[in-house]
Parts: structure tokens; C-alpha cells; sequence
């Protein structure tokens, strides 16, 4: 027999010695691995986020038909039942609208119905827009195929010509592709401030 023969021989049987020891170390160290997960929630937590179909962190992203840019977000949702509302804690919406500008909407919590094309900010509502109008209500309606929306009671604002209060407010399109307008109806009052409009 040749040295060749003798290594093919010798190979032969190291390989699957070598194989057999690796496979056993494999099952050997599987048993030491902690196999234990622990999930971030506490039981309760997650019974009642079972029972009330709660999700967080929900986030809705749509666009009008010119183009425009619809955000809803929140902190955490529940769905309800068919006795109650779907409801969301921390409501946060971003309208970008057609000429770049934007319009946040900040609430303590909310409703969003895309079945209806709806959404509702309720409680300490914070409309910002990029002209540096600031509004404060507690509830908002608004759409979610256009950019349309009320708030049927009071409201207070800053804007670049001072300080107002209004019975309500309106935002949308006069026209069909029009500009986006917000009207101030039901006894506005303004305090007019000559320093702010010369900025």
C-alpha cells in the first residue's frame, strides 16, 4: 500500500470522528444556553392589551387627491368595542400642504376614522402653521381626503397681527384647487399688536 492509499485510509476514519465531535458539541452547549425569555410587559399588561386590542405607537399616512400629505399619529390606540369609541392617547398630526407649508395638530387624545375619512383631536388641541399662527381649542375635526376642518368651539390664537379669541374656526379650500384659508367666525376679538405685523 502506497503512502497515498494509507492517508485515503486515515481520512477515512478521522472525518467522521471529527464530525461525531462536533455534533456533540453543538448538543452540549445548547443545553447551557438560557433558553428564558423575558418580555417587557407585565401579565396584567398584556391582558389588558389582549382585551381592549390596544396597539401602539399607531401611525396613519394617507394623501388628498392634490397631492397633499395627511399624518396621524399617536402614542398608543385602542380599538373598542360596540359599545365604545376607538380612542388614542397623545394625537398628532402633520398636514403638508400643496405649497410646502405645514399645519401640526397636538392633542391630548383623539379618534381616527378612515372609514369615514375622519379624524378628531380632543383636549388641549395646538394647531401650529408655518406662518406662524398658533391656535388653541379643545376639539378639532378634520378630514382625512382633503384639507378640511372645524373647531365648533371657542378659540384662542397668537398670529403675526397679535392676539385673538373667536366662537370658532374653520380651515379648507374656497375653491376647488384654491389656497388653504383658516376663517374665524362667532364674535372674534383682536388685540391688535403694531410690532408683530412690522415683523
Amino acid at each position: 500500500m502506497d503512502g497515498h492509499s494509507r492517508r485515503v485510509q486515515f481520512l477515512k476514519v478521522l472525518l467522521p470522528l471529527v464530525a461525531i465531535l462536533i455534533l456533540s458539541s453543538v448538543f452540549l452547549l445548547s443545553r447551557s444556553i438560557d433558553t428564558s425569555v423575558n418580555v417587557p410587559f407585565a401579565q396584567n399588561d398584556i391582558d389588558e392589551r389582549l382585551a381592549d386590542q390596544v396597539v401602539t405607537q399607531p401611525n396613519y399616512r394617507g394623501t388628498t387627491r392634490k397631492g397633499e400629505e395627511v399624518q396621524i399619529q399617536a402614542i398608543r390606540a385602542t380599538q373598542g368595542t360596540g359599545a365604545s369609541t376607538p380612542t388614542a392617547a397623545e394625537f398628532r398630526g402633520r398636514l403638508g400642504l400643496s405649497n410646502g407649508g405645514v399645519i401640526t395638530l397636538d392633542s391630548n387624545s383623539g379618534v381616527l376614522r378612515p372609514d369615514k375619512n375622519s379624524a378628531t383631536f380632543v383636549g388641549d388641541v395646538v394647531i401650529t402653521s408655518t406662518d406662524g399662527t398658533v391656535v388653541t381649542t379643545e376639539l378639532l375635526n378634520t378630514a382625512l381626503n382633503e384639507i378640511r376642518g372645524d373647531a365648533p368651539g371657542q378659540v384662542n390664537g397668537t398670529g403675526i397681527i397679535g392676539n385673538f379669541t373667536a366662537g370658532g374656526m374653520t380651515f379648507g379650500t374656497e375653491k376647488k384647487d384654491g389656497p388653504v384659508h383658516i376663517i374665524f367666525t362667532d364674535g372674534v376679538k383682536l388685540i391688535y399688536e403694531p410690532e408683530k405685523a412690522e415683523r
